[in-house]
């Protein structure tokens, strides 16, 4: 069964991208706070790629991540979702949830009530068995919400991405079993 259009939680409404989300992922993903802790800030042109791209993942799964909206004021927040990953490392394939809220948006609970939503459906809708999530060892704000959500600690692994001199190679694994 593929994700549903929409899925509301408490405060926020996530939901299928329109063409209107363009400009706000490319703000998302040129925040020099929110892109912390990955290696570059995202440009127009690679924002609009990136967009493609998760809207290439929805037409190929039926699943993809979601725009999050705030209930309150109808705004664009950020994206939760779950997606395929398949780059060559020691737990790929697999599923991965993920998450990238705007700043205004952080400490209130929303990436974790978004992302307990998303579990929920991934292992009760879809019948996915196990979803990993990983970051930079440095980003305790994502590793927290890995534990809130009940994500357990695997390992550390230098993600095959970056060159292991890069600042953010060093990654820490967290999964869910259902």
């Amino acid at each position: 069964m593929p994700f549903p259009t929409s899925i509301q939680t408490e405060h926020l409404l996530l939901r299928t991208w329109n063409d209107g989300d363009r400009d706000s992922l490319f703000k998302l993903n040129s925040d020099p706070k929110v892109m912390e802790f990955f290696p570059t800030l995202l440009s127009a042109t690679e924002s609009t790629e990136a967009f493609g791209r998760i809207q290439k993942h929805w037409n190929r799964y039926g699943f993809g991540l979601f725009a999050v909206e705030d209930l309150i004021e109808k705004s664009f927040i950020g994206f939760v979702g779950i997606v395929h990953v398949d780059f060559d490392c020691f737990f790929t394939p697999s599923v991965e949830i993920g998450w990238r809220l705007l700043p205004d948006f952080w400490g209130k609970g929303y990436a974790s009530e978004a992302a307990i939503s998303t579990l929920k459906y991934g292992f009760q809708e879809l019948n996915v068995t196990e979803i990993v999530s990983f970051t930079s060892v440095l980003n305790d704000r994502s590793k927290s919400v890995m534990k809130k959500i009940g994500m357990e600690f695997i390992t550390e692994f230098p993600h095959p991405n970056l060159p292991m001199s890069h600042r953010l190679s060093k990654h820490v694994l967290y999964k869910k079993v259902k």
